[in-house]
């Protein structure tokens, strides 16, 4: 996990002062697991669950599951659920989202991360090139105009595959839909998504 990802979500668990029961979604056996964080020393219980497991790691377990389906846990059994680089590699990652929902408790903290696509830099090198008299001629050239109808995102990692990239609007709407205090921040370039909210 880059560096950049990791302190943002040490920053949004650092601010929830997190001492009860902590789920990691995709958590991994090694110093990459956001259950390593220093901001969850005093969680009463961390575990993960990965399709991997199960492994024991420092202070924590992972325990061998599909998160589209997390009947080994009771609903809102945690108080805060961390998810970062794995629904882009699931499939359903609906059912995910809504099975991370079901086990955070009300007034549970809720932290995604995902690869993304935003708008923005693109925007402001098109508005740039735009002001030069050659490709201002150019501007309604439908190949130039295709240069700039695309945005960044990061490659494709197969990790077993990768079927998705999302939206701030998704991110905000729909992994979150049924929270409060949502808020959305793109991090380094191309951009990774990392949300944030409260279970209602």
């Amino acid at each position: 996990m880059h560096p950049v990802i990791y302190r943002e979500f040490e920053r949004i668990c650092a601010a929830q002062k997190i001492r009860g029961r902590v789920l990691e979604v995709g958590a991994v056996p090694n110093e990459r697991s956001l259950l390593c964080m220093a901001s969850l020393a005093e969680a009463s219980e961390k575990v993960g669950i990965n399709l991997d497991g199960p492994h024991t790691y420092r202070d924590f377990r992972i325990l061998k599951g599909n998160a589209n389906q997390m009947d080994c846990f009771a609903d809102q059994s945690f108080d805060a659920v961390l998810c970062n680089a794995t629904l882009e590699h699931d499939r359903f990652f609906w059912k995910t989202v809504a099975e991370i929902r079901r086990v955070t408790r009300p007034g549970g903290l809720i932290v995604i991360g995902v690869p993304g696509y935003v708008r923005g830099c693109l925007d402001r090198v098109q508005g740039r090139l735009r002001r030069l008299p050659l490709l201002r001629r150019l501007a309604g050239h439908r190949f130039f105009n295709g240069l700039f109808a695309a945005t960044l995102t990061y490659q494709v990692h197969n990790s077993p595959g990768d079927y998705y990239r999302f939206s701030p609007q998704a991110v905000a709407e729909i992994f979150f839909q049924g929270c409060t205090d949502v808020s959305v921040r793109s991090v380094m370039l191309p951009p990774r998504l990392i949300g944030c909210g409260i279970r209602l």
